[in-house]
């Protein structure tokens, strides 16, 4: 499953502290932990000696130590003690199954197994905004959604629903009618440009309705960025423009954990003033996201239903063709 060999993110980095932490990804229970230095690592969550949870034990001189019996296991998986057997060296195959982790973006991001030479998931999902030094980053989230990761990038992605789901916000219904738009393939997925749509509040600090032109990104299978700029005059802040990254966790084929990072040159403004204005947009999409049926994303020819589609729905198609292009099958059918 190439899905395993894809880097996905799992947890805030601020939220693992000295406890081990249990999390899941691809239907597979984990637990992150940190050693004596500060470093990550993430097991699979199952202790080798009985199979009991690692999760419900502790860190101790730096080690994890299972709550069953108190075997330690050092950073690298291996066993370290067996205290039942005090003098007893532990050989190498006395080990725990690991996994690579990484820090980025605020979040910590694993992957299950080593990629293909060819499949191009050696690296993290790209935020170019994050090398901006201009722009201040802020998280939201996690929220767990009860569907399937495709679902929340298709929707990400959709700005027909605009004023139906968001009016008010992000759409009104006397504004509901898209201009053509462009999307062309990249390296790593594609991109959608010229993407317009007239928002009475496009942002925390809209001050009053006006034209917003997007730009969306897809480089990894759950992952999508999208960039704005709403007209000068209808915001405070001069030259004001925002990145917004979409980083879904696929924790099971029907459900997801998801995080939005925002890219902004606002300095000024608190964090939670800035999360509540995303919050409320999520709010309004996930009653709808978490109705659709099926949960899976429909794209193969065995799908149980066939869902149609429009002009308007241009980026929508390109997403679908990218994941039957990449045999991407968690959260599809």
């Amino acid at each position: 499953m190439i899905e395993r060999s894809l880097w996905h993110p799992v947890a805030g980095a601020a939220s693992l502290g000295d406890a081990p932490m249990a999390v899941q990804l691809l239907e597979q229970p984990l637990v992150l932990w940190r050693d004596a230095a500060g470093a990550v690592h993430a097991f699979t969550d199952r202790c080798p000696h009985r199979g009991a949870r690692l999760s419900l034990g502790c860190v101790r001189h730096g080690e994890l130590e299972c709550a069953y019996h108190g075997w330690r296991f050092e950073g690298g998986g291996r066993a370290v003690a067996i205290p039942a057997l005090p003098g007893f060296s532990p050989p190498a195959a006395h080990r725990a199954s690991t996994h690579a982790v990484r820090e980025r973006y605020g979040l910590l991001w694993v992957r299950l197994d080593a990629p293909l030479a060819d499949d191009g998931a050696a690296d993290l999902p790209a935020f170019a905004a994050e090398q901006d030094a201009r722009l201040r980053k802020v998280n939201c989230g996690p929220y767990d959604v009860a569907t399937s990761a495709p679902r929340i990038v298709e929707n990400f992605l959709d700005m027909a629903h605009f004023g139906f789901v968001h009016e008010g916000w992000l759409g009104d219904r006397a504004h509901v009618a898209l201009d053509d738009y462009r999307v062309d393939t990249t390296a790593t997925g594609f991109l959608a440009t010229g993407c317009k749509a007239w928002q009475p509040r496009s942002s925390v600090h809209a001050e009053e309705g006006a034209q917003v032109e997007y730009s969306y990104e897809v480089n990894a299978p759950y992952t999508a960025v999208l960039c704005k700029v709403p007209d000068a005059a209808s915001v405070g802040i001069d030259g004001f423009r925002e990145s917004i990254a979409l980083f879904v966790c696929p924790v099971a084929p029907e459900s997801s954990r998801v995080w939005f990072r925002l890219a902004m040159n606002d300095f000024e403004s608190p964090d939670a003033m800035l999360q509540a204005f995303q919050h409320t947009i999520f709010s309004q999409d996930q009653p709808v996201l978490e109705s659709q049926s099926p949960k899976r994303l429909p794209i193969s020819a065995h799908a149980p239903v066939v869902e149609l589609h429009s002009a308007a729905d241009r980026s929508s198609a390109a997403y679908r063709r990218y994941l039957r292009e990449r045999r991407i099958g968690f959260g599809t059918c």
